[in-house]
C-alpha cells in the first residue's frame, strides 16, 4: 500500500479502543501508524493485534536518543501525544514542533479546580507554547479543560476517543431480537473492581433495595481489588473480565448497565454499553456522560458517593415496563452513534487537511 501519511503516537498505555481507529487510519486514510507505548507499570495485561500498517514500539526498549532516531527514520506528518509527563515524548515533541509538524496533546481529564490541578496549571501553560500545538478533547468537560489550561478554539478538536461502535451496533442488532420478546432483568457492571469505581457503593445499594429488587438480579463482570470482597457477597452474579469481542451472552442478558463511579474522566464503556443499546445509570462525575446519557431519555444519573440516590435510580428502572426498558434500550443505541472510529479518526485528520 502507497501511505499518503506517517502517524506518530506516543502513548502511556493502550488499551484495545484505540486499535478501531488506528485501522480506519490505514484502511480508509492511507495512513502509515507508529505507535510507541508504556509497556511497563500497566494497569491490564492487553496485548494490540498486528495488522498491515501499523507498527508498535516498546518504550521500555527506547531512552531518549533512540527514541529521537526513531522519530526521525518515521518523518512524521503528524504527532500524537497521551504522555504528557514522559520527559522523552517531550523532548522528542518539542524539536518536531520546531518543524511546523502539528502536535497533538490527548485531553481526556476534567477541570476541578483543587489544589493539584491549580499548582499544575502554570505549568500546563508553558507546555502548551513550547511543546503542542492542538488538544484533541473527549468530551464537553475536556474541551473546558483544554480551554482552561490555554488551548484556542482553533487548537481544539473532538472526538478523541471512541468505542468499536461496529461491535457494539452488532451485539444490539442481534440481542434486541430477544429482547423485544423477552426483555432482561439483570443490572450490569463491566469494569475494575476497584473502590475508584464505586463498585462497593453499587454493593451497598443493591443490598438496600431488598424486596424492591422484584426479579431482578445483578452481575459484575472485572478484576482488582475489591473481588475478594465481592466474593463474599451471595446475592450477585460475579465474572471475571471478559475480553469486548466475548461480550454477546453478557449484553444479550442484561437490561441495565451501571457506572457508579466516584471519580471518572470519561468512562468509554458507557459508550459501548449505549451503542449495545442498554439504558444506562451513571454518576454524575463520569466524563463521558454528557454525550451518551440523556436522563430519563435512556437512563439516569446520580450523585457521586450518594447510595440513596443510586438506589433510586435503579429502582426507576425495576419499575419501568418491559416496553419502556425497550424504548429505552433503542434511544440508548441512537445516542451511542455521536462518536465512531470513523469520526475520530476524520477529526484528527483534519489538522492536516487543513495545513494542505
Amino acid at each position: 500500500m502507497n501511505y499518503k501519511f506517517k502517524i506518530l503516537y506516543l502513548y502511556s498505555e493502550l488499551m484495545g479502543y484505540q486499535i478501531p481507529i488506528f485501522k480506519e487510519f490505514v484502511n480508509i486514510h492511507k495512513a502509515e501508524v507508529h505507535v510507541v507505548h508504556w509497556d511497563h507499570k500497566k494497569l491490564t495485561h492487553y496485548i494490540p493485534p498486528t495488522f498491515n500498517g501499523i507498527c508498535y514500539y516498546n518504550k521500555s526498549s527506547l531512552n531518549k536518543n533512540s527514541l529521537f532516531e526513531l522519530a526521525e527514520n518515521i518523518n512524521p506528518n503528524i504527532i500524537y501525544i497521551s504522555g504528557w509527563m514522559d520527559k522523552d515524548y517531550l523532548s522528542v515533541v518539542k524539536i518536531f514542533k520546531k518543524k511546523g509538524i502539528p502536535i497533538v496533546a490527548g485531553l481526556d481529564d476534567q477541570w476541578k479546580g483543587n489544589l493539584r490541578q491549580l499548582s499544575k496549571l502554570l505549568l500546563s501553560r508553558l507546555l502548551l507554547s513550547k511543546y503542542f500545538s492542538h488538544g484533541w478533547v473527549a468530551g464537553p468537560y475536556q474541551y473546558e479543560f483544554a480551554k482552561i489550561i490555554g488551548f484556542k478554539n482553533h487548537q481544539i478538536i473532538f472526538n478523541c476517543l471512541s468505542a468499536d461502535t461496529n461491535l457494539f451496533n452488532n451485539y444490539f442488532l442481534k440481542s434486541i431480537i430477544n429482547k423485544d420478546n423477552n426483555y432482561p432483568h439483570r443490572f450490569l457492571y463491566a469494569g475494575r473492581l476497584e473502590r475508584v469505581k464505586g463498585v462497593d457503593l453499587l454493593i451497598e445499594a443493591w443490598n438496600g433495595i431488598h424486596h424492591k429488587k422484584k426479579d431482578w438480579d445483578l452481575c459484575i463482570i472485572g478484576n482488582g481489588s475489591l473481588r475478594p470482597f465481592l466474593l463474599k457477597q451471595n446475592n450477585i452474579i460475579l465474572k471475571d473480565f471478559i475480553q469486548p469481542e466475548y461480550l454477546f451472552e453478557e449484553i444479550n442478558s442484561s437490561g441495565c448497565f451501571i457506572l457508579p463511579s466516584r471519580s471518572e474522566k470519561w468512562g468509554l464503556v458507557l459508550h459501548e454499553y449505549s451503542a449495545a443499546g442498554l439504558p444506562i445509570i451513571c454518576s454524575d462525575v463520569c466524563g463521558a456522560a454528557p454525550v451518551f446519557l440523556t436522563p430519563k431519555y435512556n437512563g439516569f444519573t446520580f450523585k457521586a458517593n450518594n447510595v440513596k440516590a443510586l438506589q433510586n435510580s435503579m429502582i426507576n428502572i425495576i419499575n419501568n415496563s418491559d416496553q419502556d426498558l425497550i424504548t429505552m434500550a433503542r434511544k440508548s443505541h441512537k445516542n451511542g452513534q455521536k462518536i465512531t472510529p470513523e469520526l475520530s479518526a476524520a477529526s484528527f485528520l483534519s489538522l492536516l487537511n487543513n495545513n494542505e
